[in-house]
Order: C-alpha cells, then sequence, then structure tokens
C-alpha cells in the first residue's frame, strides 16, 4: 500500500517551505493543499486543534505539526536516501540545537525588521545583523551547515532567504554587504532542485506582503 501524503501550508510561509524541500530531498509525492490563513479549513483545524497553524504534514491519515518536528519525522520514516541529520549522536544533536538557535532567534529578528520603527528599528537591526553574523560564525567555510552534506540546519535557515528582500527594502540593509557568506550559502543551497522549487521568488514575496499590510 503507497503511503499518502497530504501537506497543508501556505506558499509564502517560511515553515512550510522547510517540509517541501525535505520531501522534495527524498523524492516524496504528496498533495499540496494550499491554506488561506484568514479563512482557515476545516481540515487544518481537525489536523492542529492545538496551534491551528501550518504547516501539517498527514502521513496515511495522522498529522504531523510543527515544521522541525515534520522535518525529522520525514528523516526517520524515510530513512532509504538523503539523510537529513548525522548518524553520530553528537553530530546530531549539534545540528538540532542549531536548527533550534533558527527557530528561536531567526524568525523574531526578522518580524522586528519592519515591525518596529525609529530608535526600535534601528535596535532591531543591530540584532537582526548579530544573529546572522552568529550563524556564519558556526558555518565558517563549510559549503552547508553539517560540512559537506546539506542537511536539517540548512533546511531550516534557508527559507528565509525568500524573504531577504523584504527585510533588505523595510530594514533598510544588504544582507551581501553584512552577510557574505550567508549569501553565498543561500546561493550554493539554491543549487539543488529541492530547494530552487520549494523558494518563491523574492520580489513576489515582497509584492504579496505589502499587499497584507499595506506597507512600503
Amino acid at each position: 500500500m503507497a503511503d499518502e501524503v497530504v501537506l497543508l501550508d501556505f506558499w509564502a510561509s517560511l515553515f512550510g517551505m522547510r517540509v517541501r524541500i525535505a520531501l522534495a530531498e527524498k523524492g516524496i509525492e504528496f498533495e499540496y493543499k494550499d491554506e488561506d490563513l484568514r479563512n482557515k479549513s476545516e481540515l487544518l483545524l481537525k489536523m492542529n486543534p492545538v496551534h491551528k497553524k501550518i504547516p501539517v504534514l498527514i502521513h496515511n491519515g495522522k498529522p504531523v505539526c510543527e515544521s522541525l518536528i515534520i522535518v525529522q519525522y520525514i528523516d526517520e520514516v524515510w530513512n532509504d536516501k538523503s539523510p537529513l541529520l548525522p548518524s553520530d549522536p553528537y553530530q546530531r544533536a549539534h545540528a538540532r540545537f542549531w536548527a533550534d538557535f533558527v527557530d528561536q532567534k531567526v524568525y523574531a529578528v526578522g518580524k522586528n525588521l519592519f515591525s518596529k520603527k525609529g530608535e526600535d528599528q534601528e535596535a532591531a537591526k543591530k540584532d537582526f545583523l548579530e544573529i546572522y553574523k552568529t550563524l556564519e560564525g558556526e558555518l565558517g567555510d563549510k559549503p552547508y551547515f553539517g560540512g559537506e552534506i546539506f542537511g536539517l540546519v540548512d533546511i531550516a535557515l534557508v527559507p528565509f532567504y525568500s524573504w531577504f528582500y523584504v527585510y533588505e527594502t523595510l530594514g533598510k540593509l544588504s544582507m551581501a554587504a553584512e552577510c557574505p557568506k550567508i549569501i553565498e550559502w543561500a546561493k550554493r543551497c539554491l543549487l539543488k532542485e529541492s530547494v530552487a522549487k520549494s523558494l518563491p521568488d523574492q520580489k513576489k514575496v515582497y509584492k504579496a506582503f505589502v499587499e497584507w499590510f499595506g506597507v512600503e
């Protein structure tokens, strides 16, 4: 019996992109359902009654929620190709630490760039760049965060690249000037088909953002 895989998602979701990349890395066929987040479907409310958020992976009728949990679930269930986590327990814990760092820090500092004004925005910009410079330090001269293998930390972070134009325009900064290693790493990731087909165009994201929030 073939696996039935459904993804409840939203095209511009940074967190949904993670799941799409993981599914593509594993070569898993799935049904994609794009959600209207202002009018959530009954299926979404049923499958994620606690948080009522996307993404939700429904595997043979059973829901799995929260993007990093979903990515690790995908890696465990479809473990016959393209491992997303190292086999060594210490290295695996290290990857989970940095993926959690991305989850805890990166989204929040990015949001502050366009939700704050004046001196608060300048402080937010400083925090934003500090977080990315910390990530540059962890990346070092490695091609990917896990070394030679594209894995969990890369999947956690690379969707944010699709929002860089939003951050740069509204936050008045240049990621290429401030964090060149992150840009080089992101472009390296985009050479992978799984990433390229999962990330929307930066200008499309910016246009949608302006329409959603009425800012420029």
